[in-house]
């Protein structure tokens, strides 16, 4: 029988939706009183809205919750049965580029080298929420760049210098403070900047330090005598002395003297520059009542700091060195003229092997040994491999993943493809040799081995690209760094706050990872990550140092789960102030899946001056609301983002609004429940634990298999919650789950 013929489900359409959702009003563009026009597209929808009891709205006469319950058990139940019999895993793309993150990844795993891929290739368009989706085009621009990204990746990976000596210049963040020490830093000095570089050859190069000056050209806070110190993969190389110029003279040359050639081995290093602590005999606490000594609507900085680290060179060679990449390309050395051919040719059957991700064969190996021969004829035998390399890292075998249609209809993936889309779900990178190995043999598709790989790959180093790719994406917290609230209202907040929210949610996100704890921790916790500088602004006493450690919170914290977090609630607000809006509808949207309708055109903003800021943010927008254009989706939004108005617009916790006007935290969901602040917030998600775990299996299988999600996919969604649900909603569970869905196995043909 029709879902929309059973009774209970019948009984609530015609009684509580079809006054608005008719042939005749078509509200949201959907008709429920026409059977023949309900389609799965629809169900799914009107199934969404259902179980998060948005619908019919709050306010209007609305179902029991058995009759909810029966209504929404009668639609999956359908709507799951129609795809058991007939299953559709959708369709991804015959060509998807690798992204940005996945092309650094790759060339981090295929010849162990970890180059600055953000300055070679420009940063790619989100979809769906995720940069892994729209990636079929390579337009002549971008070929462009990945042409020049292979020419110095592959000459770095060998060793080979350029013409001339090159250079790379790395920039502090302007609102960076450097009063304190960095983790990673020697102990007894604070500030400064360190630099991960890799040398491409033995010899000699030149390290250069340029101080912070402020409007004037002047040293910021260069008053008396300081020292520079710089390092070299933390063992000190010189110590500089800075002094204040006299009085009148320009700053200039003061720190033109900050400069030192030294030799410097192939490979991976890391250069830094930082300073001598000095002892202040006032308590820096009284002296230093901000944490943040970089704004220029409050003051200068005290002291010195760094503003730039330079690496040139070579100048001169002393050998191509034994850097890792070296060893990771060159698996062979001929022994003359006459095996130079059979060494080339296992060495780039070997990279062919892992950058194509499958078996190769002479014709795939006929290009890079052409090119191999003419690099080899005009420069000799390395010259040769590294033509072949680059040959190889511009072939559309390695920036695009390929699934070939095998004809119409539905089909498994082939174990190499499955492969292919494993690694890159959990690793944003290629698949290893153990994982190909399995692949080759066909064994990869057995349930057991699958499971095996999963396990083994969740608990390699590489899965944290779960942590910094998909939750950096998912949580918004790439957008972090491009925040900036306004310094004259939050005169304490400078990117060492920025960079420690962003680490503190990814510390934590980890733990749910790696512990394999219920992804409903993400909702409610009783501990977080913090520094120093973190805890001061959290408030929490007793954390010193810069380095992040995990603290114990008790039951009247105000942090916790990730709605008490600085990033979540930075990225969520203005610059200037708090939004509800933002913040209900980022609820809205990313735990609960059940976004508002986007705004019609032409709604105006909302009129600060004109309605005047002696209203509280509630009474603002309660005038915004008045605009009938906007009430309907305000309506949804606001109550949400109320309950976190005790988070100002930096994260911090508050009890009174800028005006002095106490709080009102009262919030609400579509559902028509009231609560009141965070825990209220809280109670009410986890409630609808089943909608937050349908939203994150969402946004993970969109991750996981770089399409959108779509009507059809949501039996599968539902089928990895119910597992998921059996196992306390392990983290792990949703990997399980998705990996071994029918979306993710298989593929529909053309």
């Amino acid at each position: 029988m029709p879902a929309w013929s059973q009774p209970n489900v019948r009984a609530i359409l015609d009684k509580y939706c079809t006054g608005c959702h008719n042939a005749s009003g078509r509200a949201g563009g959907l008709a429920l009183d026409s059977a023949s026009e309900i389609g799965g597209l629809h169900w799914e929808r009107v199934l969404r809205r259902l179980r998060a009891r948005s619908m019919p709205p709050a306010g209007t006469p609305r179902p029991a919750e058995a009759a909810y319950q029966s209504a929404v058990a009668s639609i999956e139940a359908k709507l799951d049965a129609d795809f058991a019999a007939k299953p559709n895993p959708g369709r991804t793309g015959t060509f998807r580029r690798l992204n940005r993150t996945e092309y650094h990844n790759a060339i981090r795993d295929l010849l162990a080298l970890d180059v600055d891929i953000n300055a070679l290739l420009p940063s790619d368009d989100a979809s769906y929420g995720f940069d892994n989706v729209t990636v079929g085009d390579l337009s002549p621009a971008l070929l462009e760049r990945y042409l020049n990204a292979a020419r110095r990746i592959s000459r770095i990976a060998i060793g080979i210098p350029g013409k001339a000596p090159g250079g790379e210049t790395v920039l502090v963040p302007p609102d960076l403070t450097q009063e304190q020490h960095f983790d990673g830093m020697p102990l007894g000095t604070r500030g400064g900047l360190a630099v991960p570089y890799t040398f491409p050859v033995d010899g000699e190069y030149e390290f250069s330090v340029r101080l912070a000056r402020d409007r004037n050209e002047h040293v910021e806070g260069l008053r008396g005598k300081h020292e520079v110190l710089l390092l070299l993969d933390g063992e000190p190389l010189q110590t500089f002395p800075v002094a204040a110029p006299p009085i009148g003279k320009d700053h200039q040359h003061v720190d033109a003297h900050l400069k030192l050639k030294v030799h410097v081995k192939a490979g991976p290093h890391t250069v830094a520059a930082t300073f001598p602590r000095k002892a202040f005999p006032v308590i820096e606490t009284e002296r230093q009542p901000y944490e943040a000594h970089f704004n220029f609507y409050r003051h200068p900085r005290i002291q010195p700091a760094v503003y730039s680290v330079t690496v040139n060179g070579p100048f001169t060679v002393t050998g191509a060195g034994a850097s890792p990449s070296r060893k990771r390309v060159l698996v062979c050395t001929p022994t003359g003229a006459a095996d130079e051919e059979t060494c080339a040719k296992k060495i780039v059957a070997a990279l062919a092997r892992h950058a194509y991700r499958r078996p190769v064969t002479a014709k795939d190996l006929a290009a890079p040994l052409r090119f191999f021969r003419e690099g080899r004829a005009g420069g000799g035998f390395e010259t040769g491999v590294e033509m072949a390399l680059r040959s190889v890292l511009v072939s559309p075998d390695f920036l695009f993943r390929v699934e070939q249609d095998q004809g119409p209809g539905v089909y498994r993936v082939s174990a190499l493809e499955l492969a292919s889309r494993l690694s890159f779900f959990l690793w944003s990178s290629i698949p290893d040799d153990e994982l190909l190995r399995s692949a080759e043999t066909g064994a990869l598709h057995q349930p057991a081995m699958l499971q095996k790989q999963v396990r083994r790959m969740l608990a390699d180093s590489r899965a944290k690209s779960l942590v910094t790719n998909f939750a950096g994406q998912w949580l918004y917290l790439r957008n972090l760094q491009q925040t900036l609230p306004d310094m004259r209202l939050f005169t304490d907040f400078d990117d060492n706050l920025r960079q420690a929210f962003r680490t503190e949610t990814e510390l934590f996100f980890e733990s749910i990872l790696r512990e394999d704890r219920s992804v409903l921790d993400l909702l409610r916790s009783n501990y977080t990550y913090v520094n120093e500088r973190l805890a001061k602004h959290y408030g929490i006493p007793n954390v010193y140092g810069s380095r992040f450690r995990r603290v114990d919170l008790p039951a009247d914290s105000n942090r916790g789960g990730l709605l008490r977090q600085g990033s979540i609630l930075t990225v969520t607000s203005y610059a200037t102030r708090t939004s509800p809006v933002i913040r209900g509808k980022w609820i809205l949207d990313n735990l609960l899946g059940v976004p508002p309708p986007a705004a019609p055109p032409n709604v105006p903003a909302l009129k600060e001056r004109v309605i005047g800021n002696n209203l509280t943010m509630r009474e603002r927008l309660a005038e915004h609301r008045k605009n009938p254009a906007c009430s309907g989706c305000h309506n949804l939004m606001d109550p949400v983002g109320f309950a976190m108005e005790n988070y100002d617009a930096v994260g911090r916790y508050r009890t009174a609004e800028e005006s002095g006007q106490a709080i009102d935290n009262s919030g609400g969901l579509p559902d028509g429940s009231k609560f009141r602040g965070v825990e209220g917030l809280e109670n009410a998600l986890l409630k609808y634990s089943d909608l937050f775990a349908g939203t994150f299996a969402e946004k993970m299988m969109t991750y996981g298999i770089g399409r959108g999600m779509e009507h059809f996919d949501g039996p599968a969604v539902r089928k990895v919650v119910a597992s998921a649900k059996a196992q306390n909603y392990k983290f792990s569970s949703f990997i399980m789950g998705i990996v071994g869905s029918t979306p993710f196995q298989m593929r529909r043909g053309q």
